[in-house]
């Protein structure tokens, strides 16, 4: 069994990544209806844009989270899925948190922080695909 880095090995990643993709979409989905009712007439057009892109790719990634549940399954040995899974949470975090906080509070400096999670999000890509060029 691989472990995630810096948890404790008690903490098994594929359960960890399963609960997580299980709670994103719930995410996902009531931010995306809070924005199309809450925030339409509140915030400025472009920050609901922005708004909407950060639910957008936080869905995205709620799924590649899935992929790396498949992922330890199929590769348990290697622990590139594990890296890949933590660089979606941080993108996630980073990417979207930062679209959806920049929508609430209309600092527009806070885009500057956004494609820090999309580089987390590529890096993540990458990591799943070289694990699946390894086990060839």
């Amino acid at each position: 069994m691989v472990f995630a880095p810096g948890l404790a090995p008690a903490v098994d990643p594929g359960l960890f990544f399963i609960v997580a993709s299980l709670c994103c979409p719930f995410l996902s989905v009531g931010l995306g209806a809070f924005g199309a009712h809450a925030l339409r007439g509140r915030v400025e057009e472009s920050m609901l844009a922005n708004y909407q892109t950060g639910v957008q790719y936080m869905f995205f990634h709620t799924l590649a989270l899935f992929v790396v549940v498949l992922a330890l399954t199929h590769w348990p040995t290697s622990r590139l899925p594990v890296w890949s899974g933590w660089l979606f949470l941080v993108g996630i975090l980073f990417f979207s948190g930062s679209l959806f906080i920049m929508a609430f509070t209309g600092q527009r400096w806070l885009g500057a922080i956004t494609p820090i999670g999309g580089v987390a999000f590529i890096v993540g890509w990458l990591l799943l695909a070289f694990a699946a060029w390894q086990a060839k």
